[in-house]
């Protein structure tokens, strides 16, 4: 064996053909081991990966939330639901609901971190539902999965919207009522925020209309909307801060001793 190996590297080095294709063997087993290592290593480090781009994600979405509109350009501004200061938290699910009439969810995130009741609640797909109680390091979320749950929501092509309600069948399904039948339906429009309340932004993705029916006064539309989160599926969301809540309930609630 020792005189095997000996030849074969005095004939390694004395052809050229044979330390071409040795050099080539070497590289090719070398950056399998390498290439094997490094996916084994990028897999151990998702978590921490993960971590760093939703942290990233809370960042853009705050910087987004303060820009500033260019008035000389804009033609139609709806000051109770467009640019509003809006700041993003975000969190972790520690429990999910979704089997249940009416469902909730557990965030890792409560009063320390500046969520209050009545915030709303999304992920990077849309809307999840609205924070229901707080303590110090934890809340709990009123799912969009929930009976008592009302959500303003409407169609992003037109101006016309309705309160969105759960059945309790699918749990990737809701529905949206009291849209007039004058509105302009099609199977696939995608259904938004209206932006008609201080808990969500106007424009936040819910879902795409699948099936609709009028109702039994024959005056408004029963709409199917399948979401497009999967709500059987979901890892971490973001608390959505209206620093302007308390201020404008002031005006549209005045004090009942003025």
């Amino acid at each position: 064996m020792l005189l095997l190996c000996i030849s074969f590297a005095l004939t390694v080095q004395s052809h050229n053909y044979h330390r071409s294709k040795f050099i080539s063997s070497t590289n090719f087993l070398t950056g399998g081991i390498y290439g094997w290592r490094h996916t084994l290593s990028d897999y151990f480090g998702l978590k921490s990966k993960n971590k760093r781009l939703l942290e990233e994600n809370e960042r853009l979405r705050n910087q987004i939330s303060t820009l500033s509109i260019d008035t000389t350009t804009t033609t139609f501004i709806d000051t109770l639901s467009f640019d509003r200061p809006y700041t993003y938290i975000r969190a972790d699910v520690y429990r999910n609901d979704y089997s249940k009439i009416d469902n909730h969810i557990l965030i890792n995130k409560g009063n320390k971190n500046g969520v209050i009741t009545d915030m709303g609640v999304i992920t990077d797909k849309g809307v999840i539902g609205i924070i229901e109680g707080t303590s110090d390091n934890y809340s709990r979320v009123i799912s969009i999965l929930n009976s008592n749950s009302r959500i303003n929501a409407g169609l992003k092509k037109s101006n016309q919207y309705g309160s969105l309600i759960w059945n309790g069948k699918n749990p990737n399904i809701v529905q949206l009522e009291t849209i007039p039948r004058q509105a302009n339906l099609k199977k696939g429009d995608t259904i938004i925020t209206n932006g008609r309340s201080t808990i969500f932004p106007k424009g936040i993705g819910i879902g795409t209309i699948i099936n609709f029916e009028l109702d039994k006064s024959q005056n408004y539309y029963l709409i199917d909307v399948q979401l497009f989160n999967d709500m059987t599926d979901i890892g971490y969301v973001y608390a959505i801060k209206n620093k302007d809540t308390q201020e404008i309930k002031q005006i549209l609630i005045p004090d009942s001793n003025e």
